[in-house]
């Protein structure tokens, strides 16, 4: 069955990779990107299945205009994949002000606006389905990436919730989690906070932890994610890439240990309690 997708971040990376995906077996595609001259050749070959729009998700309102477009353009909106986002490579210390506020602002802030213009669409179809582009940085973290691993924490949160919140319209939400990938993330996409060089050593480590075997093929992730959104019940969270489980069911062991190493001292501070 063709569906409507709405995607941010469609000019490069996973972004351009679904949409292509997407429009190669038939379905319409609203895809969104700051500059959209970087999608000319995918508008020349689907004249009548890809909608480009301009946008800058950190835009509330161009981001609910962007979305309504859309639906109005091809008469609903089966799936959202909130995709945009960057990376900021640089210790807590390192980070100034502005880079902070600019990764929350559109990896998190971004993701917003565009689900909550999704949102009353949706509602009003009874029908709907969310992804929201996280990373396994999202459940556990890694140093150098500080804003980052706290904005897709942040993402984890607003999505669940989300979840939650609108199971009963018929919307579903599924949180995306990629391992590492060769996009241009790490690369041409990227940020970095001017280095201090106490942290040399911390860098040093955590560049030497990435392996060849240990970075995906982003090509490799479109099956996965066609699977998901074509499920009647998709899950609430999937991980991309192999590294994901292993390293987060050791990291979640862990955390019970010390959490059940804790008890103790976690339900004295309950207080007492009366009958």
């Amino acid at each position: 069955m063709t569906k409507t997708i709405f995607i941010t971040g469609a000019s490069k990376g996973f972004g351009r990779i679904w949409t292509e995906a997407f429009l190669q077996r038939g379905d319409k595609v609203a895809a969104t990107a700051r500059n959209t001259d970087t999608l000319k050749d995918l508008a020349a070959q689907y004249p009548d299945t890809l909608l480009t729009i301009q946008l800058d998700v950190n835009d509330r309102a161009a981001s609910f205009a962007a979305v309504e477009k859309a639906a109005k353009h091809f008469g609903k909106l089966d799936v959202v994949i909130n995709n945009a986002g960057y990376g900021l490579f640089g210790t807590i210390e390192e980070t100034s002000e502005k880079e902070a506020r600019d990764q929350i602002e559109t990896n998190v802030f971004g993701l917003l606006w565009v689900t909550q213009a999704a949102l009353p669409i949706m509602r009003a179809q009874g029908s709907g389905h969310i992804l929201q582009v996280s990373s396994v940085l999202g459940v556990a973290t890694l140093p150098v990436l500080g804003l980052y691993n706290a904005s897709k924490w942040a993402v984890e949160g607003i999505s669940e919730t989300l979840a939650s919140e609108v199971k009963d319209f018929g919307i579903k939400v599924t949180i995306v989690e990629p391992n590492g990938f060769s996009t241009d993330w790490g690369g041409a996409s990227a940020l970095h906070s001017e280095p201090i060089s106490a942290y040399d050593d911390v860098k040093q480590q955590f560049y030497a932890g990435f392996t060849e075997d240990s970075i995906g093929k982003p090509e490799a992730t479109s099956d996965a994610i066609l699977q998901v959104v074509d499920q009647e019940n998709p899950p609430l969270r999937i991980f991309l890439g192999k590294v994901g489980l292993p390293w987060l069911s050791q990291v979640y062991a862990e955390r019970l240990a010390t959490w059940e190493e804790w008890k103790e001292v976690s339900e004295a501070a309950h207080g007492h309690v009366t009958a």
